[in-house]
């Protein structure tokens, strides 16, 4: 008899079964169109003026080799929502979509089952659908354990309310920053080198999952005082914050924050100097917004009513 697919190394039955476990979960971030060639969700357009439609996509990056190092598997997926559901939401975008795409050399069922409940987790805490995916299966491409992730979300706005608002920024204006829970998904290349001799303990820090803020946001934004919002992923807090302001105008921190003590073991374990730390990390800063000086105290005011943690770490200055 010739080849079949199954002795080329890739398993119909087998992609067949996982696309089935998905379907079945029991949640409302699960799309009911999983299975079928696309998935859709009704969108209700009365509740926008100039309704627009905003797309972005992420993965997790090298976080993986986290993962496989300390064979956990759960949080991950968390992560990938996370990266695309933040770039969306500080653009005052709210997900409505989200779609994974997860290539592998063999087909792990046990491993990607975690990776998927992960990623339902991370669509729940966003608001979001998770409306279809691709599992693909490249035994020539791919060793036989490993896989990379890559996540596509779709959300919508209102035109008029679209971040950021360039033309009302000034020198003066305040910085306001959500704590994050750690490292997130950027700069692991440089954290694992700099962590490499340390324990199971330490790594398992790095696994810690991207906070997702779109909660948070929505209740910030619902202020009205929000000027602009930077996701504070690789490039680290400046070269982020800056891509949401107008020329002329730079972020001054006062990095005076509690920082997450494993920067502090990174920086000292690999020996890394301040400003690239500053340059590669978040430092535990997730977001970051704009406000105006006379409008800070209505968004912090906000944020405590709410309990969200909000602090002040800085103001824009001409340069």
């Amino acid at each position: 008899m010739g080849f079949s697919y199954k002795d080329a190394g890739v398993d119909i039955e087998k992609g067949d079964r996982f696309a089935s476990f998905i379907g079945n979960i029991k949640s409302k971030a699960v799309s009911s169109s999983i299975g079928g060639f696309a998935g859709g969700l009704p969108v209700d357009l009365n509740r926008y003026k100039k309704p627009l439609l905003f797309s972005c996509t992420d993965g997790v990056g090298t976080k993986l080799m986290v993962a496989m190092r300390l064979k956990k598997y759960d949080t991950v997926g968390i992560d990938l929502v996370a990266m695309s559901v933040n770039d969306l939401i500080v653009c005052g975008i709210e997900p409505i979509s989200f779609l994974d795409y997860i290539a592998c050399g063999h087909l792990n069922e046990t491993v990607l089952k975690e990776v998927i409940k992960g990623i339902v987790d991370g669509c729940e805490q966003a608001e979001c659908v998770l409306t279809g995916g691709e599992t693909a299966e490249m035994p020539d491409l791919y060793k036989a354990d490993d896989f990379d992730l890559a996540g596509f979300c779709v959300g919508i706005g209102d035109e008029e309310k679209i971040l950021p608002f360039k033309n009302k920024m000034k020198a003066g204006d305040v910085l306001l920053g959500l704590p994050s829970t750690g490292v997130h998904s950027n700069g692991l290349s440089l954290a694992r080198k700099a962590l490499a001799a340390c324990d199971d303990a330490v790594w398992e820090q790095l696994l810690t999952p991207t906070k997702i803020y779109v909660k948070e946001m929505k209740t910030l934004l619902a202020t009205g005082a929000v000027l602009g919002a930077a996701h504070i992923t690789g490039g680290g807090l400046e070269g982020n914050t800056v891509r949401a302001l107008p020329a002329g105008l730079k972020p001054q921190f006062t990095w005076d924050w509690p920082v997450p003590e494993i920067f502090e073991r990174i920086q000292k374990e690999g020996g890394i100097e301040t400003e690239e730390m500053r340059k590669v990390f978040n430092m535990g800063l997730g977001i970051v917004l704009v406000v105006s000086a006379e409008e800070a105290s209505v968004v912090l005011k906000k944020a405590a009513d709410s309990g969200i943690d909000l602090l002040k770490v800085g103001e824009l200055v001409n340069g």
